[in-house]
């Protein structure tokens, strides 16, 4: 767009006396051009693809148990099915939200980020240890929690 309202090879000199061609810096000002949008909203547009996992807002669903206070911002993570242009995803919906209707807007999803050991290498789960029983000693089980 911004290569209609440049002339081919005019030149001209900046402050400091350097001279300048519009070709070498047409590329600086599209892109000045193009993040200038990303800057006004004060966030960058996300690149969903077609089987990336995602969270979805629970803020318009009524449909999740329990008091709205105490649920969780976002569910899932749920599969991208299919991509709807730029503002809508169609998800593979599972658990609760499986009656609900599969097309979120991209407004209200946003990336799950995996608990890998690559990109987390500090987050340790502890592991889960019985404590060791005496020679001879005998416990008795009260309650099993599943």
């Amino acid at each position: 767009m911004i290569r209609r309202f440049c002339a081919y090879e005019l030149e001209f000199k900046d402050s400091d006396g350097f001279t300048h061609d519009w070709c070498t810096l047409i590329t600086a000002l599209e892109l000045a051009y193009r993040t200038s949008i990303h800057y006004s909203t004060g966030k960058t547009q996300e690149m969903l693809e077609q089987g990336d996992f995602v969270l979805v807002s629970t803020l318009n669903l009524n449909n999740i148990k329990g008091p709205k206070k105490l649920n969780e911002s976002f569910a899932g993570p749920f599969m991208i099915k299919a991509l709807h242009g730029p503002n809508a995803v169609q998800l593979e919906l599972t658990g609760e939200l499986m009656k609900k209707h599969p097309d979120f807007p991209v407004s209200l999803i946003k990336p799950y980020i995996s608990s890998d050991k690559e990109l987390f290498p500090l987050r340790n789960k502890p592991p889960f240890e019985i404590p060791p029983l005496e020679e001879g000693e005998e416990k008795k089980i009260i309650k099993v929690l599943k």
